[in-house]
């Protein structure tokens, strides 16, 4: 182990003295087999106790370079006991820093580390990287994904971050070359967070280093230092994120910016600013960018910095940044359905994110939070969902490999292209006084479409609060210690029902996580539609202007193929859809009714046809069993069918009659 330090002074007014540094350590100079704390004055642990039950012991076997190196693994879901911290004699946020160490990671495990920005773990953290067992090696500010690349599994490599903290621009090499750069969130870095995450991690770590080569400050340097446009679908509107950052010594008062989108310039000028020496200011621009179809490049530049028409350094006074939006299949909504708790301590992590994912692609994305052994458990719903996940949060997009709620968005872009076979639309008949709620799904296909699709209902609910222990929400992000999640960091552990509001919550599901079976026969046509009706009982305790009506519809494979979603009040304007026929060359409008319904023993169906045709009638029960079917030849004009339900037993039915081509449902209930 070895480590040199070299200071000096900046001798320039405002700026501290910086040191410049290099460090280096092999752990070869250890005992193996004792803890590293100890033997160590330059290593530490998160709870600052070396030696402690959170130090490591130093490994004697397979080390990168000489005997010795460090190992981490874990058997608890929760990760450690290991958690050790170097400190880098810092903070740093000006300079260059660069980071040096050999990994390697076993084969089918996982490896983490986070750099803090702060000499106090757990106040800040400035970058997480995540190596995926896959080979995909990945880093975040807690909020965002900054980059992905590749690693390789089972085998030492080389893994160097080198920082500009002053421009703030970071590029990560492996094995010497680059997999890329980023802007992060924070250009401040303190040390660096070695744990094993969970029971997934088994890694080595060995040779670390790192060099601090201070900046040199000018005069007048505003620089961009922060410029973000968030991705998303083609069409929908990004505010730019901007941070300018004070380089120099002499406060900054005034500057203009330009944000050029595809050659299109917008300006905008700040004045009455005092942005002092190293200080950082966030730029609330105004103007909403629409993301074009193609490659989007961004290129924001700070100009006329104090009335200027040049500062001292203009190699730092812009930022370039690209996205590449997705093009959403006309009339597709994706389905996230998540296995939560209040019990849980982690899925406040799934709250935020499908709260992320809502605001970020509202009417394209559709969250349903399926909760378990809580208040707000839907029994036959979670009992189902259970049974596709493995943890708790997880998250099934369009009912796909059940996923951690942090990493939807992936999934999500995935599924959003991909044209559905239909389009739904709800209906719905609401008595206030009763609660109760008569929903109609009209399935319009797109595309024809053939063997087992299935159509559920769900009812979502925002804003859901109660009383008493069961609904306060167990938090292991309470302090920051785990990272910062969308505010529960500042919130107390378990988070009192008195300050939690649940959204997204399933209230009910019907006929359940199936859905109808064989809900539109063996082959659709497009063009072809159909009708479905589904009654709930809005609770007492729910909020009607809260609830969503979802429809789901299930491909054969068991997928969510499309979905629609609207509140009670925008399906009732829809108008309750009592049957198909309208547009319909042959049928005319109130074309066919049932009656008596409900019925005894038998039960009449009406058919108002403008010319001749052959009609198939088909009863089926809630599961999608058929259990009658009769073909007729019907003349043009009024005519009534009868129907026979004396082989049935009572309860509700769905009735299908198709001509043409084109089929309705109807509900028939035998009393």
């Amino acid at each position: 182990m070895k480590k040199i330090s070299l200071s000096f002074l900046l001798g320039c007014l405002f700026f501290t003295i910086a040191q410049a540094q290099t460090f280096s350590d092999n752990f070869d100079t250890y005992t193996a087999g004792t803890a590293l704390g100890p033997q160590s004055p330059d290593w530490t642990t998160w709870s600052g106790t070396q030696g402690g039950t959170d130090d490591i012991n130093v490994s004697g076997t397979g080390a990168h370079s000489g005997n010795n190196c460090l190992y981490f693994t874990s058997t608890s879901t929760s990760g450690g006991p290991s958690d050790i911290v170097l400190p880098f004699g810092g903070p740093f946020n000006t300079g260059q820093f660069t980071y040096t160490s050999w990994f390697k990671v076993a084969s089918g495990k996982m490896a983490y580390f986070n750099f803090q920005a702060t000499n106090t773990p757990g106040q800040t953290w400035a970058l997480n990287c995540f190596m995926q067992a896959n080979g995909t090696i990945s880093f975040d500010d807690a909020t965002n994904i900054l980059l992905t690349g590749s690693y390789p599994t089972n085998t030492w490599f080389e893994l160097s971050i080198d920082m500009n903290l002053s421009t703030n621009v970071w590029d990560v090499k492996v094995n010497g070359t680059s997999i890329g750069t980023f802007m992060n969130s924070g250009f401040q870095v303190a040390s660096i967070d070695m744990y094993a995450s969970d029971n997934t991690n088994s890694f080595w770590v060995d040779d670390v280093s790192y060099n601090y080569v201070p900046a040199t400050p000018t005069t007048l340097d505003g620089a961009v230092v922060v410029l973000g446009v968030g991705n998303g679908l083609v069409g929908q509107s990004r505010t730019p994120t901007l941070q300018v950052r004070n380089l120099g010594t002499t406060a900054i008062t005034s500057f203009d910016i330009n944000v050029n989108q595809n050659g299109t310039n917008h300006i905008q000028s700040v004045t009455g600013v005092n942005i002092a020496s190293l200080a950082a200011y966030t730029v609330n621009f105004t103007t909403p960018l629409v993301l074009a179809a193609g490659l989007n490049t961004f290129t924001a530049t700070i100009s006329n910095v104090n009335g200027n028409a040049t500062d001292n350094d203009a190699t730092n006074d812009s930022k370039v940044f690209t996205v590449t939006p997705t093009t959403p299949a006309p009339g597709k909504i994706v389905v996230a359905e998540e296995g939560t708790g209040t019990w849980c301590q982690w899925c406040p992590r799934g709250a935020v994110f499908m709260d992320l994912m809502s605001n970020k692609y509202p009417g394209y994305f559709k969250g349903i939070a399926v909760h378990n052994n809580d208040p707000m458990t839907v029994v036959p719903y979670d009992s189902v969902m259970g049974l596709n996940i493995t943890g708790y949060p997880s998250a099934l997009v369009d009912r796909g490999a059940a996923k951690d709620p942090s990493i939807m968005e992936p999934d999500f872009l995935a599924r959003v292209v991909v044209a559905p076979k239909a389009i739904l639309l709800n209906g719905a008949h609401y008595d206030a006084s009763s609660g109760k709620l008569d929903v109609s799904i009209t399935t319009n296909f797109q595309q024809n479409a053939s063997g087992n699709y299935a159509l559920a209902c769900v009812l979502t609910e925002d804003s859901v609060k109660g009383t008493g222990s069961s609904y306060n929400q167990a938090n292991a992000y309470a302090g920051g210690g785990n990272g910062v999640m969308g505010g529960f960091e500042t919130k107390p552990n378990p988070v009192p029902a008195s300050q939690m509001r649940y959204d997204h919550v399933a209230r009910a599901i019907a006929p359940g996580w199936g859905g109808v079976q064989n809900a539109y026969g063996a082959s659709m046509s497009s063009g072809q539609s159909f009708v479905h009706h589904f009654t709930f009982n809005v609770g007492t305790s729910w909020h009607a202007n809260k609830i969503d009506i979802v429809g789901l519809l299930i491909d054969p494979s068991g997928k969510i193929d499309n979905a629609s979603t609207t509140s009670i009040s925008e399906a009732v304007a829809n108008g309750y859809a009592e049957f198909i026929g309208i547009n319909t060359p042959n049928i005319t409008p109130d074309a066919i009714q049932v009656y008596p319904n409900p019925a005894a023993d038998q039960t009449n169906v009406l058919v108002n046809l403008k010319e001749a045709a052959n009609a198939t009638f088909e009863l089926y029960d809630l599961a999608g069993t058929l259990l009658t079917a009769k073909t007729y030849a019907l003349n043009s004009g009024m005519q009534n069918v009868p129907l026979n339900l004396t082989n049935v037993a009572s309860g509700v039915y769905l009735l299908k009659v198709t001509i043409n081509g084109t089929t309705s449902t109807l509900k028939v209930t035998r009393q």
